[in-house]
This record gives C-alpha cells, structure tokens and sequence, in this order.
C-alpha cells in the first residue's frame, strides 16, 4: 500500500489498518480500501484520482455543513470559511425568540457564545445559513419517565409476529401477530407490573416478497411492516370479515393462525389481499378515514412518496421477472427516484401507489394504538422500538436515499474469538461524509421514525455511531475495514431526538467495543446491555450487585439460548450438526464445559442442591430472581424465559437450517401471562424490584441523614 492511498483513507476516516482479537496489527487491502474509498465518492484507481479525492476530502473541514451539533450551555464553534473580520451573526431559536451579536471571526470560525436552550436553531452570519442542534447534556431517561432516582423497573422482550390474537372476525391474528395482540399483551404485561416491551424490529419489508422476513434486514428503517396491521382495527370486524368470505379466506387464515409456526408467504399474502379489498371496497365509504389517511400522506411527504412508489415498482419489475429482485436490475430510468420514468410509473399507477402509502398509515396507527393501550394500561414506558444497523442494499431506503447511502458495501465484524471469518451481514450502511453534506437529514429522519410510537428505542450494534466494519460486497468478511463516523454529532442528535420524543435510549453494546465508549454512552444517559451470560469471568459469574447502574441487565436476547434451553444444553443440540460450536470445539467437549458452566452458574444465582440438568425450572426461577436484584433501572426479560421456553428466536449463523423469526407462541396475547407457574414468576421479579427500589432509598435516607 503506497503512502497516498493510506493518507487519503485516513483523511476519510476508513483505517488501513486494525487489531485483531488476538491484539496483532492487521493491514486491510489496498483493493478494499479502494473499493471503500469509492463508495465514498473517493475514488483512488490511479495516481490523479488519488490527488483529487484528497483534495476533496481534505475540503470538507473547510466549509459550512448544513447542520452543525453542539452541546447546551457550552459555546458553539461554526466554521466560516468565506467570512473574515467581525461579523454580525443572528439566531432564531427553535421555541421562539432570538439572540444576536457580532463576533471577530478567527481561522476560518465563529465562536458563538453558549445557547442554553435544546433544539434546531437557525443562524445566519456573514451571509451564511445554517442549522445549530443543540443537544441536552443526556437524553431522556428512566428517571425522567418515572420522577423516581432509583426506579428499578422490568419489562418483557417479544417477538411481535409470534403473538396470537382471537377475532371476533372470525380470522383471529390469520398467521402473523400484529398490533392489535401487541395492544392485549402490553395490558396482560402491565397487570403483571411490567414497565415496558422490547420489540424486535418492526421495519417495512418487501410486500412482493414476503420471504425476506428477517426484521434486522428491512427495506427501509423509515417506515413499518404492515403485515404487522391489523384490518379489523381500521374497519371493524363486520366489513373484515364480509372481505374474508369476499376471497375465501375463511379457511386458509384459521389453517395459518393454528401453525405452530409463521407461514410468512401465504399468511402475508393474504393479509395484503385482505387490505386491498378493503381499500378499494370500504375505505371509499370511509370519509372520516380517508381525510385521515389524506393528512397522514401530507405530513409523510416525499419520504413516504418515495417508499410506496418503491413498493409498487418492486411487485412490477420482481413480479414480471424474479432476477429484477433488485432495483440495480430495473431499467436505468427507473433506478432514479426523482427521474422522469418513475414520475410517469407514478402517474399511471396512483392507485397502486396509494395503496402502499395506505399500508403505511394502517401500520401507524396500529402501532400508535398499541403504545396507547401499555401506556393507559400503566406502563411509564411502553414500547421500546428496535432501531436495526443497517438496511437491504436492495430495498426501499436504498433506492431512494442513495447519495446517503454506501452503495457496494456490506456492514459485518471482522473475525474474532466466536467467528473465526468474520461476518458480513447484507446490509447497507449511511455515508458518514454524505451525512454531514446533508445535515444529517436521513439519519435524524430515522431517529424520528423510531421514536415517533415508542417510550424507548433500543439502537441495534451502537458501536456504529462510532465506527462500522465495512466490507466490499463480494470480498472476504476479513477484508473489510473500520469507517469511523461523526460520533459527536450522533450522539448529540440522538439526545436531542430522545429529549423531544421523551424517549428513552437503549443499546446494545455487545461484541468489540471501543475504548472509552461505554463510558461516552453513560454520560449521555444511554444504556447499555449487561447480559447474564456474558458477565462472568472464567471462574464465576458477576454478583447482582456488581451489575452496572448505567445498562439494562437482561437474561438473553433474540439471539441467544433461552435460560431453560441454555441449562439442558439445547443451544448445543443445534450447534453440533451445523458446525457452529466454535473453532477447536467438538461436541463432547461443549458439553462438558456446559456442566462447569451450569456448576458456576448456579453458585451465583442459586441456593441449595443444584437441579438436574434436565430441570430447568428453579434455574429459571433463581436466574429472574437474581437479575432483578441487580441495580440496572431496567430490567428486560425474553418472554421466552418469562414462560419457560426451550428454543430460542434466533440462531446466528443460521438461514434455512433454524427456524429462525418463525416460531409462535402457544397462547394468545391477552392469556400468554396467566399461567400459574408465570404468574408466580414474573411476581417474584416485580418483587425483587420493589425490594431493591426500597434499599435504595432507605440507603439515600440514611446517606442524607
């Protein structure tokens, strides 16, 4: 690698080189860095381009970004390049009111003086314009929420499409849980005393595709996935269930709502076919609906335009020809969101169009109504939305952001002790140098999205507000490289957001994690994951008391073994066949260390004899007993524990060969919580809350005393 490509991936803040796990200095290849380069708008092919870009990248710093991040109460530093001398400068607060002054202009900046008001306030200098986000020292928080210093609260992590729901249309939930069971098992949740629901991510799909089903790679982060609706909401169980007979449908949604698990194609097929009937049949007797979903188009603008044009294009170009899956496969004309072709596609396809922004708003108000129905029912959070790292280069957010997007490029991990290759996950990624170009205007967009029917959002592998292993589509998952993005500003805008939203941040802070980041997170009041698995040792598991007070603390995720799979070793039944146990490790031998792990295990969260291997349940019980000792103010629990299960969600590494995202819960949404043994349970978790919540403060009395 010669001295100019290094110093021009330096200057775009892509690293040549990276430590392994091993800690040994590893180079990344000079084919990918020009390959990262270029998704950058950098390219370095020869010797000219390599000074071009340069040049270029170099000259960003030396301009007025659209948006410049700051923090309250501290001064505000604006590049001002084009300006010299004093200069009269002019803000409108983003409340009302203004402040105003004249300030020499140094090396190219204006410092202004500290602006104490959170916001997007608008300045005006030199004859320059820009937006100054001024961020909250933190974000929103538990404390915020409950008006409690120690609050201690629990909640539930679920799966929204395993929920079942009866109808009083006669279809029930027809195969894929939705928002209306969402709403009866936020109320069941609350009774128990839950403060809040962990949602997987509940992005826009393919609606030509139902197949593409994972929720972590959606087609747009910007929207939902309206198989998740529910048409009797909108229009009442008589008009639903007249569509239902209307398509013969009676048969096959009760066939799809017994499954044990998703039927994703046909359930979702039929859902969609359900909604159009309705949309062309009821919505047209609907006044009062149809100015609502006029209001909602309005206030969607041309991000939702955009995306239900994607959808209508995608079932014509996919549905004609199954290679033109992807909209780089469509005719030039109509890989131009803003190009005449999909203009006049949109002109004679108005119908087609609005149906898909009809699905949108359908979604909305689902999701809507059940943040609602936790929030009325008593919880001081509600929903916690999942916000997923990245997009399907080939979907909905990609196609029509894509001078936003890194185009090319594939977000993964680069290898490390539990992957041997590394991982290179599909999904595509925002430009870190297009962000600022823009004023960062996908990325608080997103935010917006995520937050807007939600008391929480959990952000999806956090790290990558800081940097993100980018790996060149067709390369090795191990030669990719570090992309470093503006962490100060994103951060500062996720403050901003959450603080306007009064929503709570989450994120999951589990793999490499840079130095120093979870300290950064904490400070701005952004929770991490502790994860009961993961906080040990190599001779014993982290005390409850040792837990962080700056994370959740949780028994498991989507992807990893349930505590009663875990304890039976059921994570191994899976792994063995696949060759997923890890390098060097055979059967025999995971199942040995699962017994030293179950004896240290049951050491830390336990009393008494330790049970059978076959016996999860005092396991279980001990193991949400000790995770709601713990001081995290939030404690989440998988629903799969909540209830006892043995297979989990998720198995990484995994597509066919796991039933992963499909598997369905055996009772409906409203009933899932009532059986004795859960009950029993989820009492003892609220209990040890309660207990903890009162040592606290006896201990800030006696403190004070």
């Amino acid at each position: 690698m010669d001295d100019s490509l290094r110093d021009l991936a330096r200057a775009a803040c892509v690293s040549p080189t990276w430590h392994d796990a091993f800690g040994r200095l590893q180079t990344v290849p000079a084919e990918a860095l020009r390959t990262i380069l270029a998704a950058l708008g950098l390219p370095a092919g020869s010797p000219g381009d390599l000074s071009d870009s340069l040049a270029r990248a170099r000259q960003g710093a030396a301009s007025t970004p659209p948006l410049v991040t700051a923090d309250a109460g501290a001064p505000v530093r604006v590049p001002l390049p084009d300006a010299d001398g004093r200069v009269r400068w002019h803000v409108t607060l983003d409340g009302g009111g203004v402040v105003e002054g004249e300030t020499d202009v140094e090396r190219g900046s204006l410092l202004l003086p500290a602006l104490d008001m959170p916001g997007y306030h608008t300045l005006e200098a030199g004859g320059t314009r820009c937006t100054l986000a001024v961020a909250p020292a933190c974000c929103f928080d538990i404390g915020d929420a409950t008006a409690q210093a120690d609050p201690r609260l629990w909640g539930l992590a679920v799966q929204l499409y395993a929920l079942r729901r009866q109808g009083k249309e006669g279809a029930g939930d027809g195969g894929i849980g939705d928002f209306t069971a969402l709403a009866d098992f936020a109320r069941g949740a609350a009774a128990q005393g839950a403060s809040a629901l962990v949602l997987s991510p509940v992005h826009a799909s393919f609606s030509a595709d139902i197949r593409h089903f994972s929720p972590y790679a959606p087609s747009s982060r910007l929207f939902l996935n309206a198989l998740h609706a529910d048409p009797a909401a909108l229009f009442g169980p008589a008009a639903t269930a007249a569509a239902i007979a209307a398509l013969g449908l009676s048969e096959p949604l009760s066939r799809f709502a017994q499954a044990e698990a998703v039927p994703w194609q046909p359930a979702g097929d039929a859902r969609l076919a359900i909604f159009r009937r309705l949309y062309e049949t009821e919505l047209p007797l609907r006044p009062d609906l149809e100015a609502d979903l006029a209001a909602f188009r309005a206030a969607g603008g041309e991000p939702l335009e955009d995306h239900a044009r994607f959808e209508a294009l995608h079932a014509r170009m996919f549905g004609a020809d199954p290679g033109k899956w992807h909209w780089h496969t469509w005719p030039e004309g109509f890989r131009d969101p803003r190009g005449a072709a999909v203009a006049a596609f949109a002109r004679k396809s108005a119908a087609e169009v609005g149906f898909h922004a009809f699905l949108q708003w359908a979604a909305a108000r689902g999701l809507a109504d059940a943040q609602a129905a936790a929030r009325a029912a008593g919880m001081p959070i509600g929903l916690i939305s999942d916000l997923a790292v990245g997009s399907d280069g080939g979907g909905s957010q990609a196609w029509s952001r894509q001078q936003d997007m890194l185009i090319g490029l594939s977000i993964g991990a680069p290898p490390d002790l539990l992957n041997s290759i590394g991982q290179a996950w599909g999904l595509a990624a925002f430009s870190p140098r297009a962000m600022v170009e823009t004023g960062f205007r996908s990325f608080i967009d997103m935010l917006r999205a995520a937050m807007a029917h939600a008391g929480g959002v959990r952000i999806d592998h956090i790290m990558g507000l800081m940097r993100l292993w980018m790996v060149p589509d067709g390369a090795k998952p191990s030669e990719g490289a570090y992309l470093a993005y503006p962490f100060d500003d994103l951060e500062r805008l996720v403050a901003l957001e959450s603080l306007r939203h009064r929503t709570i941040v989450t994120g999951e802070d589990l793999g490499t994690v840079p130095e120093g980041f979870r300290e950064r997170l904490a400070r701005r009041h952004i929770l991490g994951m502790q994860v009961l698995w993961f906080e040990r040792d190599a001779a014993r598991y982290t005390p409850a008391a040792d837990y962080a007070a700056a994370s959740i603390a949780v028994t498991g995720t989507h992807d990893l073994p349930t505590v009663a799979g875990w304890w039976r070793g059921r994570d191994i039944d899976w792994r063995t066949p696949l060759g997923l146990l890890g390098e060097n490790i055979d059967a025999p031998q995971a199942r040995s260390d699962r017994e030293a792990d179950r004896e240290a295990l049951w050491s830390a969260i336990g009393a008494g004899a330790r049970p059978a291997a076959d016996d999860p349940a005092p396991v279980l019980d001990a193991a949400l007993r000790f995770i709601g000792r713990t001081p995290a103010p939030l404690v989440v629990i998988p629903v799969e524990d909540a209830l006892g299960l043995v297979e989990q969600p998720n198995l990484p590494g995994t597509v066919d060969e796991h039933p992963n995202w499909r598997r369905r819960l055996s009772a409906t949404g409203a009933e899932l919580l009532d059986a004795a043994d859960v009950k029993a349970r989820l009492a003892a978790l609220d209990d040890a809350r309660r207990d903890g919540r009162s040592a606290a403060a006896g201990g800030q009395h006696r403190r004070h005393a």
